[in-house]
């Protein structure tokens, strides 16, 4: 991983985005309503991964961008140099009282290859890294016993380790998730046959198992 010192500089502008997510219709930028919460999770190509959560009944909005490194306000060109330290990430914002932290955590994981480090299928590079970046300490400790229970049904199906990144998104490089440019947002909605490597893999998250069973996210049709 490149350090804060050997990273791009960038910018103090922001990117220009819609204000409003282009299929749920509520306001992409803060602040969000009372009793919501914000999760941060990178899965490789953002595209796939927010079609992914904006589907979930309970999601209130979602935006792909930009977080885990030290580049302020990054285009997506310096991001894929990976000389800017983030990862390809999507800002979930949800009801608790309508779906919780772990029913996101099962299409997290059942939706990508969290043993690869680095990589996503042909997306190769820091920026596709897997990772979990969280907003209180709660949904910390609720994503590690997430890894620690995935973890051991991929073992018991003879997968391999987890290498995906979980921290305090406060320590996730400099902290900031910055909005990618507006032409990814809502990408596979405004192009529907839009490149996606996101599907289910490996193994499921069992909810009621705890991790352990075979059962997979069912998400609406796209």
């Amino acid at each position: 991983m490149i350090t804060a010192d050997e990273a791009l500089p960038g910018r103090d502008t922001p990117v220009k985005i819609a204000p409003d997510h282009v299929v749920l219709g509520t306001p992409l930028h803060g602040p969000f309503p009372d009793g919501t919460e914000t999760v941060y999770v990178a899965m490789g190509c953002f595209w796939g991964a927010e079609r992914i959560f904006w589907q979930l009944p309970g999601v209130y909005v979602t935006a792909a961008g930009y977080m885990g490194g030290f580049t302020k306000h990054p285009s997506y060109e310096e991001t894929c140099t990976a000389q800017t330290g983030h990862a390809e990430a999507v800002m979930v914002v949800f009801d608790p009282a309508k779906v919780s932290l772990d029913q996101l955590m099962k299409a997290f994981w059942e939706n990508h290859d969290p043993t690869t480090p680095n990589r996503q299928g042909n997306d190769i590079g820091t920026q596709y890294r897997s990772a979990i970046f969280t907003t209180t300490p709660e949904q910390l400790a609720a994503a590690e016993a997430s890894r620690d229970r995935y973890q051991k049904a991929l073992t018991d199906a003879g997968y391999g380790s987890i290498s995906t990144q979980i921290a305090p998104a406060e320590e996730a490089g400099d902290g900031v998730f910055y909005y990618a440019e507006d032409y990814h947002q809502g990408y596979l909605h405004k192009h529907p046959g839009g490149y996606c490597n996101h599907g289910f893999c490996q193994i499921g998250y069992d909810l009621e198992a705890h991790g352990q069973g075979a059962a997979r996210a069912v998400l609406p049709e796209a």
